[in-house]
């Protein structure tokens, strides 16, 4: 899998402490640049999707407190 195109936010600049994802044929795989070697978390295309739909609608832009209880009751 080393072929695969790792993308980041371009509100991330050059800062080494994002997340990265790269896109599968049967979704998305998400790992932490500062340990790209490291374990990746693979999510469905539907998952993925879904998130997704989610961001563009505003579900996580509360605080971080309150956007990370959300996501973590949703996963």
């Amino acid at each position: 899998m080393s072929d695969l195109a790792w993308r980041k936010s371009s509100y991330s600049g050059s800062v080494h402490n994002c997340v990265e994802v790269a896109l599968v044929s049967d979704g998305a795989l998400v790992r932490d640049s500062k340990t790209p070697e490291e374990a990746r978390v693979a999510v469905s295309a539907d998952r993925w999707r879904r998130f997704l739909a989610q961001v563009s609608a505003g579900r996580y832009d509360a605080d971080d407190d309150e956007a990370a209880r959300r996501f973590r009751a949703e996963a």
